[in-house]
């Protein structure tokens, strides 16, 4: 009889999840907030803490645990672990636990998924944490144009060059015209 892989919390397989909660977590780490689903934001949380409170302690096996936690693969690993025993560890060290916390938010709105923050409490109390902007607060950026240098100085070729490639990287491609479409004649009816 063939097994068939079981999914779990969160319609993973713990694979899946597993890498999936290493994920948030890096990014927690790294942003001190987050923007996710209640349900992952209600996952990733015991997961997290866990991490935390070996950070504060700070022995190296501590260190080595949170590395296979994370499934450290990668330089963006490296940095979250050190970032969570050089800063998230010492800031939370008198904190008998509950780093995180969930704020609930509306819902999305191409699903209608219930979303949520997940930040850590001591970098939200300390204002440490940018709000995240919405697409309607954003300005509109407008490209600043660039002088040309002086062609016979020679400090200017370089600064040309520079200049060629990023107006090169502005300016987009022209498109191609359609081709016309022939007209038929109503004669053939």
């Amino acid at each position: 009889m063939r097994h068939r892989q079981r999914t779990l919390k969160l319609g993973r397989t713990r694979a899946h999840r597993d890498l999936m909660l290493a994920n948030l977590a890096c990014s927690l780490i790294e942003h001190h907030r987050i923007k996710t689903t209640v349900a992952k934001a209600k996952a990733l949380r015991p997961f997290v803490e866990k991490l935390v409170t070996k950070a504060r302690r700070g022995t190296i096996h501590d260190r080595r645990i949170v590395s296979a936690h994370l499934k450290e693969n990668s330089r963006r690993v490296k940095n979250a672990v050190a970032k969570l025993f050089a800063e998230i560890g010492p800031s939370n060290a008198t904190r008998p636990g509950g780093y995180t916390r969930i704020v609930k938010l509306g819902p999305r709105m191409s699903d209608s998924a219930p979303m949520a923050f997940i930040e850590f409490v001591e970098f939200a109390a300390n204002g440490e944490t940018a709000p995240i902007s919405t697409p309607e607060a954003k300005p509109a950026k407008k490209p600043a144009a660039k002088k040309a240098p002086a062609k016979g100085s020679a400090k200017a070729e370089p600064k040309a060059a520079t200049a060629e490639a990023d107006s090169a990287e502005e300016k987009k491609p022209a498109r191609k015209p359609r081709a016309k479409k022939t007209e038929k004649k109503d004669d053939d009816k």
